[in-house]
């Protein structure tokens, strides 16, 4: 097992006694409503969850990028769309802590990291997802502010966010070298949310399109230069990757003790199917599975926190194995539960399902192999 110090520990106890106690018993209905869970981001607020990502000077905890990993592992273990509340939380931050100037750092953070605010990211397009040269979404500048005109699509939690980092095309004729960030709060004139999205799985997190007309962004609130905008967003994607490896290694984790749990407690041909070699096998294979995605997310949490140079190739390492481990063995645990793992009165189908986009966002793991060849053959 990685070892971790004795402040993670803690962390990550206070996190599993939270989430087994109060998250889990909700996960269900979160799921079958598809509605935001208040209650559990009111929760992650009282006890300074959301804080996990900020530096300590501007309201966080100064906490590592392995905390953010462990709680959102710990997290999804109980409910997948409730760690996507602080997984988002981190992901819409990472670029003002990346790029940001220390007037935008002391005007956003504080908010963020007391919970008082959401934030989100706002990168894909309805034709620009792995594609980001093909970005349409653009922004002018005029006088002292940016017109954004454009849509972003299958935006996390885009209904209940307060601020977003958004990027747009600032010069088309550069291709990726014209993208730009900005950070873009959802009262300025000219933003709008789209249509809200049904899906599959992490039916508690929202997912909507985001619409720009004419939309008015104070020209201090460029991240960064103009032009540096696809490198803030690959940079922050290179740290947000260990963290969905994490919610994927939780799902994963809580499918493998449904189907322990379950084996051990019914009965086939006079005996509990655990006794059953075909099931041991079954078991051990995805025990194995998940305690390797676990290891490599991780070593990915600890070279983020070290900006190490291997961490792009380890942070799509991780993301890849980490999502693939979490749809074999949520389907293998639906495989041992048999037709009961089938029915939506067991947890089993929903792991399933919440499974499924860890392998989607925030990279396809196709472009997870695209990167990582790159790296081994630069």
């Amino acid at each position: 097992m990685w070892r971790f110090s004795p402040e993670l520990e803690m962390l990550r106890d206070t996190v599993r006694k939270m989430a087994a106690e109060v998250i889990a018993p909700r996960a269900a209905e979160i799921d079958r409503s598809e509605e935001f869970p208040w209650d559990i981001k009111e929760l992650f607020q009282r006890q300074g969850i959301l804080s996990l990502p900020f530096p300590e000077y501007l309201g966080g905890c100064e906490q590592s990028h392995t905390a953010v990993c462990l709680a959102v592992e710990e997290i999804s273990h109980a409910c997948a769309s409730s760690s996507l509340i602080l997984q988002v939380q981190a992901l819409g931050a990472t670029p003002i802590l990346l790029a940001g100037t220390d007037a935008q750092k002391n005007q956003y953070f504080p908010p963020l990291a007391s919970g008082e605010k959401l934030c989100a990211f706002g990168l894909t397009e309805p034709g620009a997802g792995s594609d980001a040269a093909a970005m349409a979404t653009t922004a002018v500048l005029d006088g002292d502010a940016y017109i954004l005109n454009g849509m972003k699509h299958f935006i996390s939690n885009a209904t209940v966010a307060d601020v977003f980092t958004i990027f747009a095309m600032t010069d088309r004729s550069q291709g990726t070298k014209g993208i730009s960030a900005f950070i873009v709060e959802k009262e300025y004139p000219g933003f709008s949310i789209g249509r809200v999205e049904k899906k599959m799985g992490i039916r508690g997190s929202p997912t909507a399109e985001i619409i720009f007309r004419d939309c008015r962004v104070p020209r201090e609130n460029l991240l960064g230069k103009e032009g540096e905008g696809f490198r803030i967003a690959m940079k922050t994607l290179d740290r947000s990757r260990p963290v969905i490896a994490a919610q994927a290694v939780g799902i994963a984790q809580a499918a493998l003790d449904f189907a322990v749990n379950y084996a051990k407690e019914r009965v086939q041909f006079g005996a509990p199917i655990s006794q059953l070699q075909g099931i041991q096998f079954m078991l051990a294979d995805m025990a194995a599975q998940v305690e390797a995605a676990r290891a490599l997310t991780y070593h990915a949490a600890a070279l983020a926190e070290e900006d190490s140079p291997q961490l792009t190739y380890i942070a799509a390492a991780a993301k890849l194995m980490a999502s693939d481990t979490a749809m074999r063995v949520t389907t293998e645990a639906i495989q041992v539960a048999g037709g009961y793992g089938y029915m939506v009165e067991f947890p089993a189908e929903r792991y399933m399902r919440d499974a499924k986009i860890t392998q989607i966002y925030e990279g396809t793991n196709q472009i997870q192999k695209l990167v990582i060849a790159r790296q081994l053959l630069r």
